[in-house]
């Protein structure tokens, strides 16, 4: 079982060894593959995913594209009660994100002189949806609704092949794509998807940007071609998946240990934390991680998880938020007699579930709000997918005579204040050919 960590007896460097994340392993030549894979890709297109294809999943000829053929055979096998659930998701989704919508803004900052910032669309957006053990549709809602409703002109999903054959993509994760409107489908993972997507291939075109979580291949090649000009732009950094539960003695445990491990079953490096101020209740869930563990059908990979999970005891609700501020969780859970007081008090979580009746699986899944985050600290600066992300924003600006009148000189003379004659002669020639104007 692992230890209570007493927040209190901790020297600074104690806490901040006990909020750090795991290790990402082996960093050095993951960076050094994955710059392998994407400069085969960008030098022999599909000849290439192919070849990743028949090494990584073992298919012998990829066809690539999915044919409307077997996308229509998978999306036979559909069972009702799933084609409702997303459904329902794909309707909240839709309605949370379609209160996002942007509005112009214009402004008269002096007189004749008039400022606007517009909105527009992404023109090409690549969704990277990852399947292998755990296909995930609603990924595919959480990226494909806020394409759909910026207007993005193009979107292009990939997702590993399937197995054993190439369009053996889970009818879910089409039944999804059918709802927000996505054709352009490619049976294609890992980092040299991502490479597709940047650089472009002889059946895939290239995209402007990319979306989507994946494992640690996937956030190397996002990372990398990301900050390459010739590549394509990301939706945020991410690592490992990750939970904190903030709790008091009014929680109930068998709730706190089944939020544990939800986010425990993403993957061996997830990372659990269960912050609370009653040792009965630490010591409770405890209890019920252990039982609810052996029910798992992916125990293996939440007990790997729960390996560096971490059981937090503080002095008070006081210090349980400020040692949750100072993680900076992907997801924070409160359960506590003070919900809506203390919501107010954290600031750098990137989605919270507030209350008993609200867990993590309903951000994940059906409840509206977008289930893809930033981790690893990230969140103290990087916001959570929205609507926004899915929009380029630029700035129009028009002068009047009279706005030239009015701001001329003083461009003339911060120009000139940095030595930037140029600058200040394009205002210059203005105002004399105003006042030949006027005489």
């Amino acid at each position: 079982m692992t230890a209570v960590i007493n927040w209190a007896s901790l020297s600074e460097s104690e806490q901040q060894a006990a909020l750090a994340r795991p290790e990402l392993a082996d960093s050095a030549s993951l960076s050094t593959r994955v710059a392998e894979i994407i400069r085969s890709v960008s030098a022999n297109g599909d000849a290439a995913l192919r070849a990743y294809s028949q090494q990584f999943d073992g298919l012998e000829n990829n066809p690539l594209v999915l044919s409307a053929a077997v996308k229509n055979a998978q999306l036979a096998k559909l069972l009702p009660a799933r084609k409702a659930a997303i459904e329902l998701a794909y309707d909240n989704i839709r309605k949370f994100h379609a209160a996002q919508l942007p509005r112009d803004v214009e402004v008269e900052t002096s007189a004749g002189v008039t400022c606007q910032l517009k909105s527009r669309a992404i023109a090409a957006v690549g969704l990277y949806i990852p399947g292998g053990s755990a296909p995930l549709p609603s990924t595919v809602l959480m990226l494909g609704v806020p394409a759909q409703l910026a207007g993005c002109g193009r979107i292009v999903l990939v997702t590993p092949p399937g197995k054993p054959a190439a369009g053996d993509i889970a009818p879910e994760i089409l039944y999804a794509a059918e709802l927000c409107g996505i054709s352009e489908i490619y049976t294609i993972g890992g980092a040299q998807a991502i490479a597709a997507l940047a650089y472009g291939t002889e059946s895939i075109a290239k995209v402007d940007k990319i979306f989507g979580p994946g494992n640690r291949y996937v956030t190397e090649a996002k990372q990398q071609v990301s900050q390459d000009a010739k590549g394509a732009q990301i939706d945020m950094p991410a690592g490992p998946s990750e939970v904190l539960v903030l709790a008091d003695s009014s929680a109930n445990p068998a709730f706190v240990a089944a939020d544990l491990l939800s986010q425990a079953e993403h993957g061996p490096d997830s990372q659990v934390i269960l912050v609370s101020d009653s040792s009965g209740l630490i010591a409770a869930v405890q209890a019920e991680v252990a039982s609810q563990l052996s029910q798992l059908p992916r125990k293996d990979i939440a007990q790997a998880a729960l390996s560096h999970s971490r059981y937090i005891l503080t002095a008070d609700l006081a210090q349980a938020v400020t040692v949750t501020n100072a993680y900076a969780p992907e997801h924070l859970i409160v359960q506590t007699a003070f919900d809506d007081e203390l919501v107010a008090q954290f600031n750098s979580a990137a989605s919270i579930f507030v209350g008993k009746w609200t867990p993590e699986s309903a951000g994940d899944y059906a409840s509206g709000t977008n289930h893809v985050l930033p981790t690893y600290g990230y969140s103290k600066t990087v916001s959570s997918l929205s609507l926004a992300d899915f929009y380029r924003r630029f700035t129009v600006q028009k002068l009047s005579e009279q706005g030239m009148r009015n701001i001329g000189p003083a461009i003339v003379t911060l120009a000139e204040a940095e030595s930037l004659d140029a600058h200040a002669n394009a205002v210059r020639l203005r105002l004399v050919e105003l006042t030949t104007i006027e005489g």
